[in-house]
């Protein structure tokens, strides 16, 4: 995948295939526009099909993980090199709210849903309606513990468009999820862990440490399993149970043959840590 400043993030990638991009318009509490979301959708794209990307961790900088769409009016060039061309952002009447919203907006967090590799969301501050719903995507979410986590689209008489309601009903149920859009939640880290938004909350200054030893954890983990795990638990949240388990048998032909297996068994004979993924290390990732 390319490194480098794009337009709001920037992209590195460290070892062992560790992709870290950071939203770096603090300015603008790190606020998405169409061009930041059709660049993040190529990104994670380009993590998906790259082998020396085995993790996705996402981050903002300043004050904000990001606070939604980009209000602040600013009008002005956001620098960094684009990675896809501009096209128009839609919104211009019913039709094409529906279109923007449909092939802008929310294919950012099915994007990240699709990808099979593992992301994990480093909220470092305001999580608010896009950037809510973007960490809400991610696989694991890990907040500092000043981080604020909200929707609060009713404040503007506006909906939670980009699957907030979804994600929100599947990690809260339905109660929860009636209570904190109708009431305009905002609530702190703590409260978010409470509510089963979040997996950790850690003090301010050990997040980008905790999310780095997690993604290594993950990183050297065994790719092919892992990654066959995510998505037959994301579809078994849509299946009844007998589907569930074809789609999970279908899954273990595969990951019972692959070297990874006769690795760990090997290892666990040995009474040793196992060295997963040799398989990448061959392709150079």
């Amino acid at each position: 995948m390319r490194q480098g400043e794009f337009t709001g993030f920037t992209v590195t990638l460290g070892e062992p295939g560790i992709a870290w991009i950071q939203f770096n318009t603090p300015d603008r509490l790190n606020g998405f526009t169409h061009g930041i979301k059709r660049d993040l959708i190529e990104t994670i794209n380009q993590a998906q099909m790259d082998n020396a990307v085995r993790v996705l961790v996402f981050t903002g900088s300043g004050r904000a993980f990001c606070a939604g769409d980009d209000i602040s009016g600013q009008n002005k060039d956001i620098p960094g090199q684009a990675l896809m061309p501009p096209i128009p952002r839609g919104h211009d009447n019913e039709i094409g709210t529906y279109e923007g919203l449909r092939h802008l907006s929310q294919t950012l967090n099915l994007a990240l849903r699709n990808c099979d590799k593992i992301a994990i969301a480093a909220i470092n501050g305001l999580a608010i309606q896009t950037g809510m719903t973007m960490a809400l995507a991610c696989d694991f979410r890990i907040a500092a513990t000043s981080a604020r986590l909200g929707s609060a689209t009713l404040r503007f008489g506006l909906l939670p468009d980009e699957g907030g309601q979804y994600l929100c009903v599947q990690l809260m149920g339905v109660a929860k999820s009636m209570d904190f859009f109708m009431n305009k939640r905002i609530v702190t880290a703590q409260q978010a862990l409470d509510l089963g938004l979040l997996h950790e909350v850690v003090a301010d200054e050990q997040l980008e440490g905790r999310v780095m030893e997690m993604a290594q954890d993950l990183a050297n983990g065994p790719q092919v399993a892992q990654r066959l795990l995510k998505r037959s638990i994301y579809n078994a949240a849509d299946m009844i149970f007998e589907q569930s388990l074809d789609e999970i048998a279908a899954k273990t032909a595969i990951s019972d043959h692959h070297p990874d297996a006769k690795e760990g068994g090997l290892a666990f004979r040995e009474k040793r840590e196992p060295r997963f993924n040799a398989w990448l290390e061959r392709e150079g990732g």
